[in-house]
């Protein structure tokens, strides 16, 4: 079995396995955290108004701090938006999705995609260097924010060397190719044990935040 296909048959299917019981595990232990009953008398009722209204307003810095992490905040949105346009609207990664759900969609051109794929690929990098040079953000960095930023940024430059067919001191185009899906495994192997997890959890929190607060009286 080569490296390939290891990673397009047993490595993949152990990934999936072990992301999708991760998420699961995480999700289902978290919606089941015991909460003591809440016996006040609520001062606001309206919790979907809240709650998205939570989501919304969380979502954007107050202005009071916007000029401080500005740079932070945009870089964040920028990198967050290119990586998932990049996994999901890049003509060769769709057939991957079609195969387990069925159905496909419209992808961009590829030359479009790999621009963006770049240009997330920069952020990324400035945003490791900005992490290593600034003071706070270098003491409160954690060893899960170093691999996470890894396993982000692997599949990126794997995929960039694949598509190209760059070869990388004799490496062929196949073993390439297989360490850019061995890339995207660990990515999904890490995943549901990490910070990476706040896909999952960011809106629901701020709607539940917003849902709290409401029945405090408070606008969140």
């Amino acid at each position: 079995m080569t490296l390939l296909e290891f990673a397009r048959g047993p490595g993949m299917q152990w990934a999936l396995v072990i992301f999708l019981v991760g998420v699961a595990w995480r999700l289902v232990g978290t919606f089941l955290i015991a909460r003591r009953r809440d016996l006040s008398k609520p001062k606001g009722t309206a919790y979907v108004k809240a709650g998205a209204r939570s989501m919304i307003m969380r979502s954007i810095p107050p202005h009071e701090l916007e000029k401080n992490i500005q740079f932070q905040h945009l870089t964040g949105y920028a990198w967050h938006l290119g990586f998932f346009a990049t996994l999901l609207l890049f003509g060769p990664h769709v057939p991957f999705f079609q195969q387990f759900l069925g159905f496909g969609w419209p992808t961009l051109p590829n030359i479009v995609v790999l621009v963006i794929a770049g240009f997330t690929l920069a952020i990324l990098i400035a945003l490791v260097v900005r992490r290593i040079i600034h003071p706070v953000m270098r003491q409160i960095s954690t060893l899960d924010d170093w691999i996470a930023v890894f396993l982000v940024i692997i599949p990126l430059v794997t995929g960039f060397l694949s598509y190209a067919h760059i070869g990388v001191m004799g490496v062929r185009y196949e073993t390439l190719l297989g360490l850019h899906i061995l890339s995207i495994e660990a990515l999904l192997v890490w995943f549901p044990f990490s910070k990476l997890m706040h896909l999952f959890f960011t809106f629901p929190s701020r709607y539940q935040i917003g849902v709290s607060m409401e029945r405090k009286g408070v606008k969140a």
